[in-house]
C-alpha cells in the first residue's frame, strides 16, 4: 500500500487540527492515503467533539500556564498534549487497507504503534475499542471520525505522564475527588520513558520507531513529501477561520 508520510514537527493545536481537517478534506477528492506524524507546542489540553469546553476545561488555567485548548472533530475524552508524539492516517474506507467495521479499522491501524512499540523494546497489546496498553496500563488512546467515505484516525503515544499538571488545566469539582483521579491515573497510564528507564528516549527517536511500525505493521510504501500549497492554504483558513476561534471551541 503506498501512503505519503509527512513528519511535520511541533505545531500549535489550531494548527495541527486544522492540518489533519485539510487532509481530509483533501483526501474526499484526490482519495490519497497520508499517515502523518507531529508534536504540540505549546501543550494543548483537546477535547472531543460532543464535550462541552467549559465543563471539562480550567481555560483560566490553561492561560496562567500558556498551555492551548481546543475540540477536535473526533469523539472521546479530554486529552493532554505534552510529552508524546502524536499521528494521524487519513485514508478512504475501502474495506481492503481501511475496514468497513470501526472496532476492525482501530485494530488495524493501531497495529503500527504496536509494531513501533516492539522496535523501542516495548511490549503491547490492542484493547477494544481504541486503546494500547503495556505492562497492563494504558500508553496509547486514539480516535476517529468518516466524512465522505475517508477516515481520520489520530492518536497519542505517550513518552512522559504528568498527570498532575493534566488535572491542574481539568474541572475536577472537589479537592478529595482531584486526589483519588490523579492516583488512578497514576495506576492506569503509563508513558515510554516509564517502561525504558534505561534508553535515552525524546520525540525523535519514538517517532522513527513508529515511522518503521506502521511501515512493517501495514505493509505500507511511503512517499516522503509535503502538504501541498492547497492542503497549506486550507489549513490556515480552518486555523483562523474555525480552530482558534470561541464559535467552534465553546460550541457545546
Amino acid at each position: 500500500m503506498k501512503i505519503r508520510l509527512l513528519t511535520t514537527g511541533f505545531k500549535s493545536a489550531y494548527e495541527n487540527m486544522a492540518i489533519d481537517e485539510a487532509v481530509l478534506i483533501h483526501a474526499q477528492k484526490n482519495y490519497q492515503s497520508t499517515l502523518r506524524f507531529y508534536g504540540w507546542k505549546p501543550a494543548a489540553i483537546s477535547i472531543g467533539y460532543f464535550q462541552s469546553l467549559k465543563e471539562e476545561v480550567d481555560m483560566n488555567e490553561c492561560q496562567k500556564q500558556q498551555v492551548d485548548y481546543i475540540r477536535r472533530v473526533t469523539g472521546g475524552g479530554a486529552v493532554f498534549h505534552e510529552a508524546e508524539v502524536t499521528y494521524s492516517l487519513i485514508s478512504p474506507v475501502d474495506g481492503q487497507f481501511i475496514p468497513q467495521d470501526i472496532i476492525s479499522s482501530y485494530k488495524k491501524i493501531c497495529q503500527g504503534i504496536i509494531e513501533g512499540l516492539k522496535i523501542l523494546g516495548i511490549e503491547s497489546q490492542f484493547v477494544p475499542l481504541n486503546d494500547i496498553i503495556a505492562s497492563g496500563k494504558k500508553i496509547s488512546g486514539n480516535a476517529q471520525t468518516r466524512k465522505k467515505n475517508v477516515l481520520l484516525q489520530h492518536g497519542t503515544i505517550l513518552l512522559d505522564v504528568n498527570v498532575e499538571k493534566m488535572f491542574s488545566l481539568l474541572k475536577v469539582p472537589q479537592e478529595k475527588l482531584r486526589d483519588k483521579l490523579i492516583k488512578d491515573v497514576k495506576q492506569r497510564v503509563v508513558g515510554v520513558k516509564n517502561l525504558l528507564l534505561s534508553k535515552q528516549i525524546n520525540f525523535e527517536t519514538c517517532q522513527e520507531a513508529l515511522v518503521k511500525g506502521f511501515e512493517k505493521a501495514l505493509m505500507l510504501e511511503y512517499d516522503k513529501t509535503s502538504l501541498t500549497a492547497s492542503e497549506l492554504a486550507m489549513a490556515q483558513e480552518l486555523k483562523d477561520k474555525k480552530y482558534s476561534l470561541p464559535e467552534w471551541n465553546l460550541m457545546r
